[in-house]
């Protein structure tokens, strides 16, 4: 409250993306703000809009959610109705449904979270059992709580809240598919169900509309090539006016992009591994000082011990970190500090990451990050522009594709003295023909596919780097 206050008098408010979206959603139902009106609004790393407005156009009920409900319950009962001993059982009954639905919807995938289409889950008897009673027991105590809710502001409270997670239920259960995807999502210790909108673009445009200011959009990672329209579809912004400038680094001097000749296919098993051999003579070259980002947790994890194999094998004593070895935060901090350390990271590492000067002079990218199409939300996006007569790959695949490469790529250059090498590990970047569409929209570096000229940038002899079309 205090936080707000002081926002109700400023002239400029900072918040972060989820936090504006929690103000629209309160808006919305009528419920408060937390927000104070404003006549414009800014959105910095905005290419992470449509992602974050799925999350709040959407709807989600966890496991986590079940068991906090009966927890609180049970506290107001002790407190409140000690003697109702039927409201504790109904607790107990709905945190053992809880979990049984969580061990009936199996492991997770790749260390992160098993996403999974509503229809694998249908098809699971068990699942749909559990989902049944899970439903049955917040029904009871729903019902136990309505009876017991005059006794205290708590017990009310607990008796909306398990109220409205019977609406959320019955919406996931009885929702149309035709602009909503349902699916369901596997964590270690929680399963969610979630409904996320094929399309955020109408009701983004509708807060557009409904408040008379101004909007201001801007990122590194907006356009492909300078078009504009992937990213206005996505948001209802078709009419916007659209502008981009030149970055102010000096990116043909300052670094060469490096497509290494020797990699296998992208989806091989032996990728993994040619990538770890593919880099290590350019972590020599730099004197460690790398960012390895890969697109799963699998392959990082696997790069983790094969380089940790080398660097003993060869002798090579460069610090090595690894995600989830420390939060970010902790990771950085010691990379900068170390100035010679080799990090290996996933998702978490390719944006957000800033780290200037000499201590990060290499970024390897394994392949080309494209959304896995098995995703649930992806496959619907997809299907969706398939039934319009639309292209999913170039329509969509591809653009997210661009910005998500961008973004690692971005981590290489923070400064106008910087120096550094960008080495993406995929062959489809010189065999397919979009491949050519993904250089352009890269920053405007050098290309070589020659290890000779990148030990020689190290070694500051000045041999002009390689065309792409270069052999």
């Amino acid at each position: 409250m205090r936080a707000r206050k002081q926002a109700l008098d400023a002239d400029v408010v900072v918040v972060n993306h989820h936090l504006f979206f929690a103000d629209v959603a309160l808006r919305d139902e009528g419920v408060s703000e937390l927000l104070p009106a404003c006549n414009t609004v800014i959105f910095d790393e905005a290419h992470q809009l449509p992602a974050v407005a799925s999350l709040f156009f959407g709807q989600t009920l966890s496991s986590t959610q079940l068991l906090e409900l009966a927890r609180d319950a049970r506290t107001e009962q002790v407190t409140s109705a000690k003697e109702v001993t039927t409201l504790a059982d109904a607790c107990d009954a709905l945190e053992r449904a809880a979990r049984k639905l969580r061990l009936a919807a199996g492991e997770e995938r790749d260390g992160g979270a098993g996403r999974n289409n509503v229809r694998r889950w249908q098809e699971n008897d068990a699942l749909a059992g559990e989902l049944e009673a899970v439903e049955q027991q917040v029904h009871a105590l729903e019902a136990q709580l309505a009876a017991l809710a005059e006794r205290s502001e708590g017990l009310q409270h607990c008796q909306r809240r398990a109220a409205e997670v019977i609406e959320r239920l019955q919406a996931w259960r009885e929702l149309p598919t035709q602009e909503h995807v349902r699916w369901v999502a596997t964590f270690s210790q929680s399963v969610q169900l979630n409904t996320t909108p094929l399309s955020v673009a109408e009701p983004f445009r509708a807060q557009l509309t409904s408040y008379p200011r101004a909007w201001i959009f801007t990122s590194a990672t907006l356009s492909m090539g300078g078009d504009f329209s992937h990213y206005q579809a996505q948001l209802g912004l078709e009419s916007a006016d659209t502008a981009a400038w030149e970055s102010p680094f000096d990116y043909p001097n300052q670094a060469i992009v490096y497509l290494p000749k020797e990699m296998v296919e992208p989806n091989s098993r032996e990728h993994t591994e040619a990538v770890v051999q593919a880099a290590l003579p350019v972590i020599r070259a730099a004197g460690g000082r790398t960012f390895l980002l890969f697109t799963t947790l699998r392959a990082m994890r696997d790069a983790h011990e094969m380089l940790a194999a080398a660097f003993e094998r060869e002798g090579l004593s460069y610090p090595l970190l690894v995600q989830g070895a420390g939060t970010r935060s902790e990771l950085l901090e010691r990379f900068r500090a170390l100035g010679n350390a080799v990090l290996i990271g996933s998702h978490s590492f390719w944006e957000g990451v800033d780290v200037r000067g000499e201590a990060l002079s290499v970024v390897v990218i394994d392949k080309l990050p494209f959304a896995p199409p098995d995703d649930p939300v992806v496959a619907a996006r997809l299907e969706a522009l398939r039934a319009r007569g639309g292209n999913p790959f170039m329509e969509y695949q591809l653009p997210e594709a661009v910005i998500t490469l961008k973004q690692g790529a971005g981590r290489l250059i923070r400064d106008e003295t910087d120096r550094g090498v960008l080495m993406i590990c995929d062959v489809r970047l010189v065999q397919k023909g979009y491949g050519r569409s993904i250089m352009r929209a890269l920053p405007p570096m050098r290309a070589t596919r020659r290890l000779q000229t990148v030990l020689d940038f190290f070694t500051q002899k000045g041999e002009a780097p390689l065309t792409l079309a270069a052999s």
